[in-house]
């Protein structure tokens, strides 16, 4: 028995046990109809989930979903040392991971932020030499299977993606210690592909504050941004990089929302109300998200969606829910993080499962639009917005960060007034004789 069969039944079921009844014979047919009853709704039931998840196949095919945040290039690095070719890197196989190709394809992705991540240890050591690894990892991937990753650099590209059935291919720089407190790095990283740059990871850097100082784990070092971060985020305006806002600060999510020329994302941060976690987003900065065409794309990690160890496909939903509702359909976005988690909600296990969340949404009665929007057109909106905002003939932002605002352990000083240098004064260089030819005298 087919769906609609099944639905035409339960009607009639629901019609003829509706009647009054005076004869026996009638009595046993009413009787026999709510038997039938027993079994048929829960076929209902089922049918009804059924044509839910056939509206999301066929919405998404169309309008596949922009993810914007996903750490498999991490995965790449941590089993494989970043070796495409090695057999068990295949991502037409790969296993243990949220992510590889089949599943991409099951879940209807048809644009993804990979993330360049490099661990906040790396601050003011190799930080930028890994992000380059991390950036040419992403590269690699559309190198080896470019049936079906297509690197990209603009919204028109995640477009044309789309028309040729591929998985567009984005960078996400996820820490600002990555650029190195450089405005030079940044610009290389931008010309490399980088297009968004998340402002801090789980740590301060010398110019921005993280989300670990609300907790008061750490001491806020920039009060939001200092001097030197509004000049990023100015430069990352003019360049075309969208600002990222997830894992910092509230005072540094407020800095960035009110100094920024063009709307920001939260690639991967949900939110606060629903589930009262520093990582999410608070409701007051929602209202600046919605003042400003902003977006916030949903965390999956099961501790910033139910504030526990387990959670589920629905609380998920409750936070797209409430997001809609506070900041505005135009403010939701996917940021499932799979693949830098640990934890995921039952029924969100892996990419795969995208088609099961727009089920739940179009269930809620979310409509086909904004369905639409949260998939795909939000972001593509946002992005659209960052690159009429940028400005390439503008002179770049070239003041540097204070010396004393850097940590020196493995530093070099050029380029600063009081950087050693060989062309001394003629003073200097005398009084250094002296005191050399002292020191031998007393051998």
């Amino acid at each position: 028995m087919s769906c609609s069969e099944v639905c035409i039944a339960a009607e009639a079921t629901d019609s003829w046990s509706g009647q009054t009844h005076s004869s026996g014979r009638q009595r046993v047919s009413r009787d026999s109809a709510m038997w039938t009853g027993w079994w048929l709704w829960p076929l209902v039931a089922v049918c009804t989930a059924d044509q839910f998840r056939d509206n999301a196949v066929r919405l998404m095919q169309s309008t596949p979903v922009i993810d914007g945040h996903n750490d498999l290039p991490w995965q790449l690095l941590k089993r494989f040392n970043n070796q495409l070719q090695d057999p068990r890197a295949n991502l037409t196989s790969l296993n243990g991971t949220h992510t590889n190709i089949p599943k991409l394809k099951a879940g209807f992705v048809g644009a993804q932020f990979w993330s360049a991540y490099t661990p906040c240890d790396t601050q003011n050591k190799d930080s930028v030499k890994r992000t380059l690894e991390q950036i040419d990892v992403i590269q690699r991937m559309c190198q080896l299977y470019p049936e079906t990753f297509l690197c990209v650099t603009d919204s028109a590209g995640i477009q044309q993606a789309f028309q040729e059935g591929k998985v567009a291919s984005l960078v996400g720089v996820e820490g600002g210690h990555s650029i190195d407190s450089s405005l030079g790095v940044l610009r290389a990283l931008y010309h490399l592909g980088m297009r968004y740059l998340t402002l801090t990871h789980s740590c301060n850097t010398p110019w921005a504050d993280n989300w670990l100082v609300d907790t008061g784990e750490d001491e806020a070092q920039s009060q939001g941004l200092s001097s030197f971060g509004q000049s990023v985020v100015k430069e990352m305006n003019r360049l075309g990089v969208i600002i990222d806002l997830a894992h910092v600060s509230v005072a540094t999510m407020e800095a960035a929302l009110q100094l920024s020329k063009a709307p920001v994302i939260f690639s991967h941060s949900s939110a606060y109300s629903v589930c009262r976690h520093r990582r999410n987003v608070p409701d007051h900065v929602l209202q600046l998200v919605k003042q400003t065409g902003s977006l916030v794309m949903v965390n999956f990690y099961n501790d910033y969606v139910s504030c526990k160890a387990e959670a589920n496909l629905s609380q998920v939903a409750d936070h797209l829910d409430y997001i809609k509702k506070v900041a505005g359909a135009g403010a939701v976005g996917f940021g499932g993080d799979y693949d830098g988690v640990s934890r995921l909600p039952s029924g969100l296990e892996d990419v795969s499962k995208y088609p099961d969340l727009v089920a739940e949404l179009l269930r809620r009665q979310w409509t086909e639009e904004e369905v639409r929007g949260a998939l795909a057109e939000n972001l593509l909106r946002v992005f659209k917005a960052v690159e009429q905002a940028s400005d390439h003939k503008q002179a770049p932002g070239e003041e540097p960060i204070p010396l004393g605002q850097l940590e020196a352990s493995c530093r070099t000083n050029y380029g600063y007034s009081g950087a050693p240098s060989l062309h001394l004064q003629p003073g200097t260089l005398l009084a250094s004789l002296v005191t050399l030819l002292l020191s031998l005298c007393l051998l």
